[in-house]
């Protein structure tokens, strides 16, 4: 927990103002990661916005659970079991902002008729599971149509992409019209996470 709280510490010494926290369940993608007791442990050590991913079968049983463990913003897919519409109601009325997230192989379109009912939208840009993937490029398209359909709409909604970020790919999602990046092995392994922060903010080349 200590060196966990140091990494915490050091997030938010870079300038970083979110922490995405992936939850996955085995089922809906062939990985494990963290849950509930590591979640409330990182409330308790920080105040930065807690992004949590939900990358499970059947989010709607959970999302209170994970809302009352300290989550901000939770996310889920529209692919998973869950009723789309139930479960971002359920987000919202255990206190947390609402988002929909959807894998590389499921069109944008998927997620217009929500658009209305979130605070944000999650494209990701390689297949989850892992980390250390490489960025889809198609994905980029994607983010586009999200974000033309937000201002069509007259929405004030954000646009998150996860999955191969860094300091070329950065750019080219924000140009796209993401403002939410996340990113874990570029800033990890960075010698200094500082600076490679503050280039994908930039959406330049570090």
């Amino acid at each position: 927990m200590l060196e966990l709280r140091n990494e915490i510490k050091r997030i938010g010494e870079s300038g970083i103002e979110m922490l995405h926290f992936d939850v996955m369940d085995g089922i809906f993608v062939n990985n494990i990661t963290y849950g509930l007791p590591v979640l409330e442990m990182v409330r308790k050590a920080t105040d930065l916005v807690l992004d949590v991913h939900l990358m499970i079968t059947d989010p709607l049983k959970y999302v209170k659970r994970f809302a009352e463990s300290g989550a901000d913003i939770i996310s889920f897919h529209t692919e998973s079991r869950s009723d789309t519409l139930e479960t971002i109601r359920a987000i919202h009325e255990a206190g947390a902002k609402a988002a929909v997230a959807i894998k590389p192989a499921t069109p944008a379109e998927e997620v217009f008729r929500f658009l209305p009912e979130v605070d944000m939208v999650l494209v990701m840009t390689v297949e989850p599971g892992f980390g250390g993937q490489s960025f889809i490029p198609e994905c980029t398209d994607k983010v586009r149509k999200v974000r033309e359909e937000i201002k069509r709409l007259g929405l004030d909604i954000d646009v998150e992409v996860d999955g191969g970020i860094n300091s070329s790919t950065a750019g080219e999602v924000i140009e796209a019209g993401a403002n939410v990046l996340v990113s874990g092995s570029y800033l990890f392994k960075a010698d200094d996470m500082k600076k490679a922060a503050a280039s994908l903010k930039a959406g330049s080349v570090c």
